[in-house]
């Protein structure tokens, strides 16, 4: 722990490197917003032309359900997309509540109060949460079609997903990590769902954290931290980091 500590304290952004000869691309939440994700395909893509990249891997940073309208159509691009090598995909926290609401519909969840109605919607079941109160029998009714609506690829891309990866000197993960805490040791929860013990502090890590999770109207780039959440579901703007070596640059819909 000690040794991870002292690490933590001589990293920073500005001597943060990414492997040699790998172009990464990291890409924020997307919501169920599949016209966007198609868009930032299209954009990696042409960069990876542009650049003449012999290799690269681009790292999907979670939340790709609910809010947006068609989380459906994200699943089915993703999911599709697994067995490439190249590409990671990360868990993040809505899409663990999904998972936790297809295993037991409850309404104090995030799923029922953080647009699980429009990732529903997008399977063709209609979910009136605020109505479920009063109505028991028509919540277990609805969860049971949507189980049932769910094609299984989609439930075993979510199970699956990891909630962490490094490449060089930069660690991936959803929301960020608990400062005080060495990278291997960080729980899913945290690397899900951190908000101010992460954002308030400046301490350094053992490397540079790139997170969603927490909106901004731009990328945040801080010493210890590169934040990508630009509120594609809402502002329409999906937002990719590159790193090549020491290089950094953006790519947004």
């Amino acid at each position: 722990m000690g040794g991870n500590q002292a690490r933590t304290a001589s990293l920073s952004l500005s001597q943060a490197r990414g492997p040699d000869g790998l172009r990464l691309y990291a890409i924020g939440d997307i919501h169920g917003r599949r016209d966007l994700l198609e868009q930032m395909h299209a954009l990696v893509d042409e960069d990876i032309r542009r650049a003449g990249a012999a290799d690269w891997r681009v790292i999907y940073l979670g939340d790709y359900v609910d809010r947006g309208p068609d989380s459906r159509g994200v699943l089915d691009i993703l999911a599709s997309l697994r067995g490439d090598p190249r590409r990671v995909m990360l868990a993040g926290n809505h899409d663990a509540a999904f998972l936790a609401f297809l295993d037991k519909p409850d309404l104090r969840g995030v799923f029922a109060n953080n647009g699980g109605a429009e990732t529903a919607r997008s399977y063709g079941v209609d979910m009136n949460f605020r109505d479920y109160a009063d109505d028991p029998d028509a919540l277990l009714r609805d969860h049971a079609r949507l189980v049932a609506t769910l094609p299984g690829v989609h439930r075993q891309f979510l199970e699956g997903l990891p909630h962490c990866i490094s490449f060089g000197d930069f660690f991936f993960c959803h929301a960020g990590v608990r400062p005080g805490v060495a990278l291997d040791r960080q729980s899913p929860d945290d690397l899900m769902w951190i908000r101010a013990p992460f954002l308030e502090t400046d301490q350094l890590f053992a490397k540079v954290i790139v997170h969603g999770h927490t909106i901004s109207p731009g990328p945040v780039t801080r010493a210890n931290r590169i934040g990508i959440d630009t509120g594609a579901v809402k502002t329409g703007r999906l937002t990719a980091l590159i790193i090549q070596g020491g290089q950094r640059a953006f790519l947004s819909t």
